[in-house]
């Protein structure tokens, strides 16, 4: 009789949990310029693009259940979806300016997460219509940060990735002057967590060398391999596939440490 009584409860107590309901998916948003956009999202992307890739493009995969509990100290969750709405050729001001940031805005809820990487557009003093120089630059990032937390959303600041150059010795260095430290510098100012994808990406591509970034990371490649380069393509800002996973798998790595 007892053990009757024991496995009735047993089975209540299966049938109970079956019955919680799941937490819902937490949403990643991710804002920034070309390095982290999604292309897969443009009309005729195999044809004109392929095989270029922001990092936001592959970092879906990263989260599948068996790895979530690794990164549980900072999302605790079932399920993420990546939301890219990251996009080529914007800066922290022409992505506010265009309205980019008040449709993340809209749709955020308490705890989703937006991961915040600019930096590239920003320092390009060439082009005045993306130019936002170091004061400006820390403005509109603690504006996307105190806009997130007042959603309930939970701000992360990334460094920008670095280019494929400048090399010397055998090391790469930082090419985007005191952008990196601006960030940092927010990030402790307002206490946010940070991703210091610059050093990053510095310490992973120097570890594989130059040559082999050159070649497999970056969107560098001989003439009539792909449609849409039919002249070939010289590129050490942008990222063929491989070079995008390398990259989402350091900020992935890092989730686990913040």
């Amino acid at each position: 009789m007892k053990i009757a009584i024991q496995f009735t409860l047993s089975i209540l107590v299966v049938a109970l949990l079956s019955l919680r309901p799941a937490k819902k998916p937490v949403h990643i948003y991710l804002i920034g310029d070309s390095t982290v956009a999604d292309y897969t999202l443009d009309s005729g992307y195999m044809e004109k693009k392929y095989p270029l890739n922001g990092w936001g493009q592959v970092f879906q995969p990263f989260f599948r259940k068996d790895s979530l509990a690794k990164i549980k100290n900072f999302i605790n969750a079932d399920s993420v979806v990546v939301l890219d709405k990251a996009r080529g050729g914007r800066s922290t001001r022409t992505f506010f300016e265009e309205g980019r940031w008040a449709e993340v805005l809209k749709s955020l809820q308490k705890g989703d997460v937006v991961m915040i990487q600019f930096g590239h557009n920003d320092a390009a003093v060439d082009k005045p219509e993306r130019y936002v120089n170091i004061s400006g630059y820390k403005e509109y990032l603690r504006l996307y940060v105190t806009q997130t937390r007042e959603k309930g959303g939970i701000p992360v600041l990334i460094t920008p990735v670095n280019r494929n150059y400048p090399w010397k010795d055998g090391k790469l260095s930082n090419v985007h002057g005191e952008y990196p430290n601006a960030v940092k510098a927010v990030a402790q100012e307002l206490n946010v967590k940070l991703i210091d994808l610059t050093q990053l990406s510095i310490d992973a591509f120097t570890a594989k060398g130059q040559a082999y970034v050159s070649s497999k990371y970056f969107m560098n490649f001989d003439k009539g391999l792909y449609p849409g380069y039919p002249e070939g393509q010289k590129d050490n800002t942008h990222f063929q596939r491989e070079g995008a996973v390398a990259v989402a798998q350091l900020v992935f790595n890092a989730m686990k440490k913040l």
